[in-house]
């Protein structure tokens, strides 16, 4: 079993490795561990209303109950269940749940990457 500190390690050394991707392009975009560990940068914080990756990443439960809306989480989740376990992409339409409690119609391309043996699941994001 992986442990807390080392998922939170593997997250962070990915982040670091993916900055100059994450600070200039012109896309939001976030990775996905699991419900704990996941890092976003400012324009997928903004386009949500959190005012930073920092407190978008600290929202706790389930990634989609928090940020999906319900009629989209099932085409999330069955998107990301196919990049972990047959390493597909994919382009999914998405309706976010901001902050605020708007409701953001996207475009997602969703991708496996791997990182020190382990699959995370990278997240390009367009409004549509």
């Amino acid at each position: 079993m992986v442990s807390k500190q080392h998922e939170k390690d593997l997250i962070d050394g990915l982040h670091q490795q993916l900055k100059p991707l994450f600070d200039s392009s012109e896309e939001s975009i976030y990775i996905y561990l699991d419900d704990i560990h996941k890092v976003c940068n400012k324009k997928f914080a903004s386009l949500l209303k959190y005012n930073s990756p920092e407190e978008w990443a600290k929202v706790k439960g389930s990634f989609p109950t928090a940020f999906v809306d319900s009629k989209s989480q099932h085409t999330l989740v069955s998107a990301y269940q196919d990049a972990m376990e047959k390493m597909t992409g994919s382009a999914i339409d998405v309706v976010w749940k901001a902050k605020s409690g708007e409701k953001i119609n996207t475009r997602v391309i969703l991708v496996p990457i791997t990182y020190q043996q382990h699959t995370f699941a990278l997240h390009f994001i367009s409004r549509s």
